[in-house]
């Protein structure tokens, strides 16, 4: 990209956003971030310059910048998402590590980080506003939909579908074939072994369903 990037969001995934972006030669013009207390300041090098709403800075993306979505909640990231596509008919950019692999037979949406080691095989479709954390292992033929998050090290493999707006914990593994379905969570270390329902939380070795 030419133009150089304002990121939303100066938290832990805002400095792996600007580390990406700036491996791969790009400029980080600044951080928006809604908490008051961190404006002015520097986080990395680079200035908390205002509110994700702020009118000034908004007016720059898609002329003079591009815009890097990097939050931990959905909720937040659809609306800043459309706020993005419905006032500054833009896309968020993927923020895709160098040291990561996407197989050219992969297919990439938009708004995606992706951290390093990372690797994708073919067939693979990850839609949007994904976060895929270092060492995640995608196998052949699986499906990431929108605003899915995946956990450092964790493996997927082949043939998985994880629906929108999942969550999978840290050095979770899925066995080929199932699917996780819409909003469900994936607690850290699971192994799962049979496909997960719309907005369940499981857990454990083999994975169980948590009560409320």
């Amino acid at each position: 990209m030419e133009n150089p990037v304002i990121i939303f969001g100066a938290g832990y995934l805002g400095r792996i956003a600007k580390e990406i972006l700036e491996s791969n030669g790009n400029v980080v013009y600044g951080f928006l971030d809604d908490d008051k207390k961190v404006h002015g300041q520097e986080v990395d090098d680079a200035t908390v310059l205002g509110s994700m709403d702020d009118g000034g800075f908004l007016q720059l993306i898609g002329k003079k910048c591009e815009a890097c979505v990097a939050v931990d909640e959905n909720r937040l990231k659809k609306n800043l998402v459309t706020l993005l596509n419905e006032q500054r008919h833009v896309q968020p950019v993927n923020a895709v590590h160098k040291g990561a692999y996407l197989s050219p037979k992969a297919v990439l949406g938009h708004g995606n980080l992706i951290d390093c080691s990372v690797q994708a095989g073919a067939g693979v479709v990850i839609g949007n506003h994904t976060v895929i954390h270092a060492g995640v292992i995608i196998g052949v033929g699986s499906q990431i939909r929108d605003y899915v998050q995946i956990g450092a090290g964790s493996i997927i493999n082949p043939g998985v579908v994880v629906e929108e707006g999942a969550f999978i914990g840290t050095g979770v593994t899925i066995v080929a074939g199932i699917t996780i379905g819409k909003n469900a969570r994936i607690g850290a270390g699971s192994v799962v072994i049979a496909p997960v329902a719309d907005g369940e939380t499981v857990f454990g070795n083999p994975a169980q369903k948590v009560k409320a």
